[in-house]
């Protein structure tokens, strides 16, 4: 189960990204998951559970997006979705696909964190600071 290693790359990257905000925790992981990178979305989620517990995402929420993979045809130009399981060939002209456009990714998108005065303090606001990259 590669989803359990993954978590843990997540979790490492999301603390690195909160020492060096200075935060206290981390609220919620942002990803962005392809359809054809081979992850189970809901083996990710469990082994993101397992894995948090002790860290400063002990909390967290993860929040993964699914992009789903898009072609293109060099021969004839055409755009199309290729679905799962992947369909290679051009729905248009019935050649091979030359450019796979989207559905590999495997991104963490956002990481969302609570600074030490926040989680201190009551408040009323949105008690994170948003992170992309």
């Amino acid at each position: 189960m590669h989803e359990l290693s993954i978590a843990i790359a997540i979790i490492e990257r999301a603390e690195e990204v909160a020492r060096e905000h200075g935060a206290s925790a981390v609220e919620s992981v942002r990803l962005r998951v392809g359809e054809l990178a081979g992850v189970v979305p809901d083996a990710l989620s469990f082994s993101f559970e397992v894995a948090r517990e002790g860290t400063l995402l002990c909390e967290a929420r993860m929040e993964v997006s699914l992009v789903p993979a898009r072609a293109e045809c060099a021969p004839c130009g055409m755009e199309f979705a290729v679905g799962s399981p992947p369909q290679l060939w051009c729905p248009d002209c019935d050649r091979p696909i030359t450019a796979l456009l989207s559905g590999r990714e495997l991104e963490l998108a956002g990481v969302e964190l609570t600074s030490p005065d926040e989680a201190a303090a009551p408040h009323d606001g949105p008690p994170e600071k948003e992170l992309t990259g």
